[in-house]
């Protein structure tokens, strides 16, 4: 499974990593949030692949987000079929 994760940098400032890899820096915790969210939706939908987004909190890792099934078919959303997240 991939990893995203958000790394507090400063007091009140985070960077959003992929695996080892900084893609931003110096962001406010929420809006790292939402990107790395979006990072890890789009990949997995062009990839396929299971990926997750995590930061670290007191007591562990907290998971933020989890995309692990397929992408869904279009078709399949379209026939009015309720797709669970």
């Amino acid at each position: 499974m991939m990893l995203v994760s958000l790394i507090q940098t400063t007091a009140y400032r985070w960077s959003v990593r992929r695996g080892n890899t900084v893609l931003f820096r110096e962001l406010l915790l929420g809006p790292a949030i939402t990107l790395a969210r979006e990072i890890a939706r789009d990949e997995h939908l062009c990839s396929g692949r299971a990926i997750c987004v995590e930061m670290q909190g007191i007591g562990g890792p907290i998971r933020l987000a989890s995309y692990a099934r397929p992408p869904v078919d279009a078709t399949e959303v379209s026939s009015g079929d309720s797709v669970a997240a």
